[in-house]
């Protein structure tokens, strides 16, 4: 009697031949062992074998094997006296290398068409160029009601909320020296601006109504690198009666998330 063939079971994610879609399957251990760093990223610091062990949801015991093999990779390393583990040398060149990779841009100029459709107004991305904010993209609001804005158009520090982004969380030295190109020398010693700058790092979030145009209301967050630093300002833009400004509206919220997801893409969060 001839012996049947096996069955045929898909690994990598196909179909089989008489079965539905299958999810790949990985290597259990190393998914395990890879909660270890993910704990020890998000705690940006070295940690006790106890404390990382918890905040991996495992106990000492068998978070010890997976920290020595880790170690010889060099992904963690132990310090010599406190017995703290921290990232390694390997750990820090992948994530450095990572972020070489990653083109905020890029990663914001795919988020904006949802963003636009979520919010119903147009929205757009900007980063700091040689004298300041400069708008990189613009995606129009899914309505007929449009707000005119183009590439490359200058973003006021003082009056926009992409600009105050920048002014709230740039590095200060190139923050005065543009809202002094700007004519705006003395801004930065107005209670009313650095009150209003100071809510923004607060709240993650700039605020304007009927600012720069009358009729005409924004809101806009940050996106940072991996280092921290404020790389992107994602705005919402639209008339003023179409934009809820409350922090905790729909468009703000979603807005937020937006630049949560793009912050984490970049290397910050985990």
């Amino acid at each position: 009697m001839d012996t049947p063939p096996p069955e045929h079971h898909a690994t990598d994610g196909t179909a089989g031949d008489d079965g539905p879609l299958r999810r790949p399957r990985g290597i259990q251990s190393i998914e395990v062992g890879g909660q270890l760093l993910k704990a020890l990223a998000r705690a940006g610091r070295a940690l006790p074998l106890k404390d990382l062990a918890r905040a991996a949801g495992m106990g000492a015991a068998k978070a010890h094997p997976y920290l020595v093999s880790f170690g010889k990779l060099g992904l963690v390393e132990q310090d010599p006296v406190s017995g703290h583990y921290g990232l390694g040398p390997l750990a820090l060149q992948l994530g450095l290398i990572g972020l070489q990779q990653v083109d905020p841009v890029r990663l914001a100029v795919a988020e904006l068409p949802a963003l636009a459709r979520t919010l119903g107004c147009t929205v757009s991305a900007a980063v700091w160029g040689p004298v300041g904010p400069i708008i990189v993209h613009v995606e129009l609001a899914p309505t007929p009601v449009h707000v005119a804005m183009r590439h490359g158009t200058p973003a006021s520090l003082r009056h926009t909320g992409t600009g105050k982004i920048f002014a709230a969380f740039g590095e200060p030295q190139a923050v005065a020296a543009a809202l002094a190109r700007e004519g705006e020398a003395e801004a930065l010693r107005d209670p009313a601006f650095a009150e209003e700058l100071a809510a923004i790092r607060r709240e993650g979030l700039s605020r304007v109504r009927d600012e720069l145009l009358p009729g005409i209301s924004a809101l806009a967050v940050p996106v940072f690198d991996g280092f921290g630093r404020v790389v992107l300002a994602l705005a919402a833009i639209a008339p003023s009666a179409l934009l809820d400004l409350r922090a905790e509206g729909v468009q703000a919220q979603a807005l937020l998330a937006a630049g949560r997801r793009l912050t984490q893409r970049l290397g910050t969060g985990g």
